[in-house]
């Protein structure tokens, strides 16, 4: 381990950084048709407002939760909970929602790199949506947006490959070791 790594929670979560990466790379690359695609079936959000919902999770959890820094720099989310997705009216470009998911993933580093070992395990209280009190911790939580953007990227790529298109692969292991923290590239 070193001075880049010590006491941060990084490198227990150092391929994240890869997975946001590609997934921003993905949606960027697709044009309006594309984003504007649903997973089959009524009720679901075209592939924009889905994006945007990751990102808004992101802000939601460490900001207003946990208290994270970062929440007044988001455009596609309005305290409290209201993000893009939930303007549909108003559909966003591949550039809009990868700005939102690079915007919110500086709010992730920024708890990957301040947050402990240790601070894994603090809890943290809120009023749920089916009106009873939550316990969450910091790690619980990080599992839970982990899962909910692969759940969501599933759900994307579902849209994209019912509608002939690629989907986006968010684990190409031609570029990998790119995301690789700097101690595990050097074999340290």
């Amino acid at each position: 381990m070193t001075a880049e790594t010590a006491g941060s929670i990084r490198l227990f979560y150092a391929d994240w950084a890869g997975y946001n990466r590609r997934t921003i790379e993905g949606l960027e690359a697709l044009d309006v048709g594309a984003l504007a695609l649903r997973a089959p079936g009524s009720d679901h959000w075209p592939i924009w407002a889905i994006a945007a919902h990751m990102a808004g999770t992101r802000i939601y959890w460490l900001s207003e939760i946990f208290g994270e820094p970062g929440v007044e720099r988001m455009s596609f989310y309005e305290p409290g909970g209201m993000g893009w997705e939930d303007y549909p009216e108003t559909p966003r470009s591949g550039a809009e929602v990868a700005g939102a998911l690079r915007s919110s993933w500086e709010v992730v580093e920024g708890c990957l790199d301040g947050w402990t070992p240790a601070m894994l395990e603090d809890r943290f209280e809120r009023h749920g949506r089916r009106g009873q009190d939550e316990v969450h911790t910091r790690q619980s939580i990080l599992l839970r947006m982990i899962t909910h953007e692969a759940y969501h990227l599933g759900e994307i790529n579902i849209a994209l490959g019912a509608n002939g298109r690629e989907p986006i692969d968010p684990w190409p292991g031609s570029d990998w070791a790119a995301d690789a923290p700097r101690w595990r590239r050097e074999g340290t």
